[in-house]
């Protein structure tokens, strides 16, 4: 299994960098990273100990960060940066990222931006590519989406890598979610069939925070922040009415962790319903139940849902999906239940729902964000300039890591309903740990 966890290298590293970093710790100089040092997957001694007790080698990642010596020669680097799938705060800050480390860092003066996504390697859309530099992207940072536009779905492979070879392209970055970074797996696979040698560099990104293996993607932060803010409103809509409810969807088709922070950030709100938690709406502990209590007790609610919870009132199972399925729209689901419910029982309402997912995505990235998307972008320049190829760069245990694509895009990272997060919810909330009929 510790196999999974090591990045691909296109050969042996024998230019010298030109960063002027040290290699003696003390002398209050920068260091190189060395190759051998790496993270720890697990962060408690008993876990370690229990593999090497069983002869194994403890997993970890590969640590991000300077080499001492590359595999390209920065003068002779040709590079292409694309961004794919969804709008994300932070998406121009990584391009920018990107460009002035290639250019101030390394000296690397070839940086092709191309346009819209894998379909910009395609040449019958004939969509023009974008020279970037310094100054190209001076302001780009203070912008929401990104300024090579995306697009979603899959390209013919083949013309994505024959564009990267007859643009003599050396490094690709890939900065987009688990589709994107499939995508880019598919493409270094047919690198290596044709045996070239180009990297293949991932940048991650999500606004639901679940990809695997990595703690935080750019983003997330600045999107679940929004959504406090429009948490805070809905509360005084809520409280300003007798039996006030407001009902505010976010994003997470899989996963909850915009919902579950935003809860914890804006500790107003009552109720949050997420992918990976089972509930009943009618009964005795169904939802519908005790948001009666809730009102009864208090006159007003705040309930926060996830886009991809409560799939299975479709008759739909969408958990540990990989692909773009079809969700169907659970926060007017659950409106229209409320509505429904409190009409049938004659109890007055006042109902707001609310649902600002486009507001989270197209919104430039927060002071926390700007610098993490930074750190992101820095590293995976200095991991594909050293060689490294088919990878992510990712964040665990307090460091930046290089990671697979394949470990990376293996499954989604969900909430754990037995973790501190969930657990932080509940205790925030005050709803109940378990909201289905058949709990003990």
């Amino acid at each position: 299994m510790a196999e999974e966890f090591y990045v691909e290298r296109l050969g042996k590293c024998t230019v010298k960098s030109p960063l002027n970093l040290s290699t003696v710790e003390g002398d209050g100089i920068f260091d190189f990273t060395r190759d051998e040092e790496r993270v720890l997957y697990y962060n408690t001694v008993s876990k370690v100990k229990e593999q090497l007790a069983k002869g194994e080698e403890p997993l970890s990642f590969e640590r991000a960060g300077p080499r001492e010596h590359l595999y390209f020669e920065p003068a002779k680097t040709r590079v292409a940066i694309v961004t794919c799938g969804g709008l994300c705060p932070g998406l121009n800050n990584v391009i920018r990222g990107l460009v002035n480390n290639l250019w101030e860092r390394y000296g690397v003066k070839k940086i092709y931006g191309i346009k819209y996504g894998y379909s910009g390697f395609i040449p019958e859309y004939n969509f023009p590519y974008i020279e970037l530099d310094p100054d190209v992207v001076d302001d780009i940072h203070k912008a929401g989406g990104t300024m090579l536009g995306s697009s979603r779905g899959e390209q013919p492979v083949e013309t994505i890598v024959d564009t990267l070879e007859r643009l003599s392209i050396n490094i690709l970055f890939t900065i987009g979610g688990d589709g994107t970074q499939r995508g880019a797996h598919a493409i270094a696979q047919e690198i290596k069939k044709r045996d070239l040698k180009i990297s293949i560099a991932g940048i991650p990104k999500t606004i639901d925070n679940d990809i695997n293996m990595i703690e935080r993607s750019f983003g997330f932060e600045t999107a679940f922040s929004i959504a406090m803010t429009v948490i805070q409103n809905a509360h005084y809509e809520a409280k300003g009415v007798y039996n006030g409810i407001a009902v505010i969807k976010l994003m997470g088709r899989d996963s909850g962790f915009i919902a579950a922070n935003a809860a914890l950030a804006c500790p107003d709100v009552n109720f949050v319903l997420i992918p990976e938690m089972n509930f009943d709406l009618d009964g005795e502990k169904g939802f519908l139940t005790i948001l009666k209590r809730r009102l009864q007790k208090k006159q007003h609610a705040v309930i926060v849902v996830a886009e991809g919870a409560g799939q299975f009132f479709f008759g739909k199972d969408n958990k540990n999906t990989l692909e773009n399925k079809v969700y169907e729209d659970i926060g007017l689901y659950i409106r229209d239940k409320i509505r429904e419910e409190f009409e049938a029982s004659n109890i007055p309402f006042s109902l707001k729902y609310i649902d600002p997912s486009y507001i989270l995505r197209s919104t430039p990235a927060n002071a926390n964000d700007s610098k993490f998307c930074f750190q992101l972008a820095q590293n995976a320049v200095h991991a594909a300039m050293a060689g490294r190829t088919d990878f992510v760069v990712g964040y665990w245990q307090g460091a930046y890591t290089v990671l697979p694509i394949p470990l990376a895009t293996k499954e989604r990272k969900k909430v754990n309903l037995e973790g501190n997060l969930w657990g932080s919810v509940l205790e925030a909330t005050g709803q109940p740990v378990c909201m289905q009929n058949n709990c003990p």
